[in-house]
């Protein structure tokens, strides 16, 4: 049987035909809709959703958020990539541990203004801010990769500019085209709309 018939079955994902999206980083990539699997994901989720009403805590705040988005509002969208990733990648990074007493957390855009964060909290800030200026959920994901010339897991966000998939990287200052880094192997890549098993 073929590895992506097993995989299939084993994780109830399909090949993603109906996408039309480039590949990332010249993967095989398997798409399902059953995010389950990924609990900090969806933990992540609500408490984004519930949080930004009254969120002014210690480990949580709205401040500039609002106002960022607005400064942003209407401008192209190569514009709103570049100050999103350089106004996020300004924050500090901290790991897991300190910030939370956890070996791995995602946090929400509110924490992370708050608290700073690790790889992913940049990627998930990204996210949510491209799509409070109306970048479509489907054109963005939060990947997870292997960082091979580090030899570490890290995490991304890729933006689909037409047929151009784009990199917002904390570890890079410029928003660059994705499969021109050639380090980088995605292991899965996930929106609100599903999730993508990435395979070479």
């Amino acid at each position: 049987m073929a590895a992506a018939s097993v995989l299939v079955m084993l994780l109830g994902v399909a090949p993603a035909e109906a996408r039309k999206y480039p590949k990332i980083f010249g993967s095989i990539e398997l798409f399902s809709t059953k995010t389950t699997r990924f609990p900090k994901w969806l933990g992540m989720l609500d408490r984004f959703q519930n949080g930004g009403k009254a969120c002014e805590s210690a480990t949580c705040t709205v401040k500039g958020w609002n106002e960022f988005i607005a400064e942003l509002k209407g401008q192209d969208l190569k514009t709103q990539l570049k100050e999103v990733n350089r106004a996020f990648n300004a924050h500090k990074y901290i790991l897991d541990i300190k910030n939370w007493g956890e070996e791995d957390y995602w946090a929400t855009p509110y924490q992370f203004l708050k608290k700073h964060g690790d790889c992913e909290d940049y990627a998930i800030s990204k996210y949510f801010t491209l799509k409070a200026l109306g970048v479509p959920v489907d054109d963005m994901r939060v990947v997870a990769l292997q960082d091979q010339n580090l030899n570490l897991g890290h995490a991304v966000l890729v933006v689909y500019v037409g047929d151009q998939p784009m990199l917002l990287d904390n570890q890079i200052a410029s928003v660059v085209p994705a499969n021109s880094i050639k380090h980088y192997n995605p292991v899965f890549s996930i929106n609100e709309s599903g999730w993508w098993l990435h395979r070479r």
